[in-house]
Formats: structure tokens, sequence, C-alpha cells
């Protein structure tokens, strides 16, 4: 993991500005190869971050979920040559180690605006955007040192990660842990490990936080947030390759 981009409307970022030189955090240069006329900072892990004016990403409402049935009489599934491909729809959110998270919720929070979720003691929290976002926009989770967990890619239905599970095995990318549904943020999920051990997640039908709403956070013990159904997670599903290496 290089650096975390956040997208911003063009008229917050000079309250950005504002707000960094406030708090005293010390700008930085972008990595070499990045263009961009964002401001540039560093995380309490050391991770370079930008704010930089773009597009909202996040929906604006919770995304369609389907759950289509065929009527008595009809044959609902596909043959195995006539499946469709897998594409998702949007990143949904990211996942990353640090190595203190209550810190870095605190820093997210005053430094780019960002709103806790949920959380399970220190060791794991997620954080929401403000103009109306999923349940988690980047989540964080406790480790040696900084890193990249997953990334989390939304389709419309549990077929989706179901056949997105199986067109990534049909690739050679068998390893990785699901079908199963998380506790907190709700969503179905397929998590299939890249060569770098990191992970990508097949996710749908995540909680949604709309604008006007105000959700209010809870402290979850780890025994009952972590999972609602599904396997038991490989040994390996939590280690930070990046630190490691």
């Amino acid at each position: 993991m290089q650096f975390i981009s956040f997208g911003a409307f063009e008229d917050d970022l000079p309250r950005f500005r504002e707000r960094l030189d406030a708090l005293r955090i010390e700008r930085i240069d972008p990595p070499p190869g990045a263009q961009s006329n964002g401001l540039w900072f560093r995380d309490p892990d050391g991770t370079p971050i930008e704010i930089r004016v773009a597009e909202k990403s996040s929906p604006n409402e919770k995304s369609s979920h389907e759950s289509i049935s065929s009527p008595a009489g009809v044959a609902g599934a596909p043959s195995c040559s006539t499946k469709p491909v897998v594409q998702p729809r949007r990143l949904a959110h990211i996942l990353v180690f640090t190595r203190d998270v209550p810190k870095t919720i605190k820093f997210y929070g005053e430094v780019l605006g960002l709103r806790l979720s949920d959380r399970s003691g220190d060791m794991i929290a997620f954080m929401h955007a403000i103009h109306g976002s999923d349940h988690h926009v980047i989540a964080f989770v406790k480790a040696e040192g900084p890193g990249l967990h997953h990334l989390s890619w939304d389709v419309p239905s549990i077929n989706h990660i179901g056949l997105g599970a199986m067109q990534m095995a049909d690739k050679g990318f068998i390893a990785g842990w699901g079908l199963g549904r998380h506790v907190l943020g709700s969503n179905y999920f397929h998590y299939v490990r890249d060569p770098w051990g990191s992970y990508s997640e097949y996710s749908s039908d995540v909680d949604y936080i709309p604008v006007d709403h105000d959700w209010k956070s809870g402290d979850h013990p780890p025994e009952d947030s972590f999972y609602v159904w599904g396997p038991t997670p490989p040994p390996e599903f939590a280690i930070n390759h990046e630190a490691v290496a």
C-alpha cells in the first residue's frame, strides 16, 4: 500500500487546508509518479494521505440488492456455459492495518471528518463519510504496522458473489474465505486472496447511512461482531504480510 486518496468537494478543499494548518499537520510532497494538485500529509502510521477535488464516489442511497427467483415450472439457474461474467459495480471500502486503532479513529475523525460507525474494542473500527455512504468507506484493524488487508467490491447479489468466487477459482485463485455474512456492516461476503497476501472481497447488501441519519455507533465484543455465519476463517486471514516483509 503506497498511499490512500480521498475525494472532496471543491468548496471543501480550502476548509481542509485550514484544518491541517490549525492542527499543525505537516504537508508532504506527493509520492514519486503521483500526479496531484491535492493536499498531502501522513496519518499516524506514516501512510501518505491525499485529499483532492473529485466527484462523489460513495452512493447517495443504499445499493440495490437482487434476490430473484424463477416461478414454478421454470428453471432458474443458467447452464455453466452461459453463466454471466461478474464485474463489480464499484469499490465499496478498504480495510487497512494500523498500530493504534483509537489514535487512528481520532485522526481520521478530526482531520478528514469521517465518523465512527462501529468498533470492537481497540481491535477494529469502521468509519463512514458524512455525505451519505455505506456503513464504512474505510476500516482499521490492529497490527504491528500499516498495510492493506482488503479491497471490497460491490456486486448486486449473493448469486453474484458465488459466481465471482468461481470465476476467480477458475483462474487459479482458490485461497480465501467465504461465503458468509458479517455482523458489522451486515454484508454478504467472499474473500479471494491475491498473490501478495491481501484480499479482494465480493460484497453485497452492506448497511447504508444516509446523509441526514445520526448513526449510533457501538462497541461490540469480538465474539459477537465478526460474522453471523460462514466457514471458519483461515489462520492467515489476519496476517499483515506488508509488515512481515
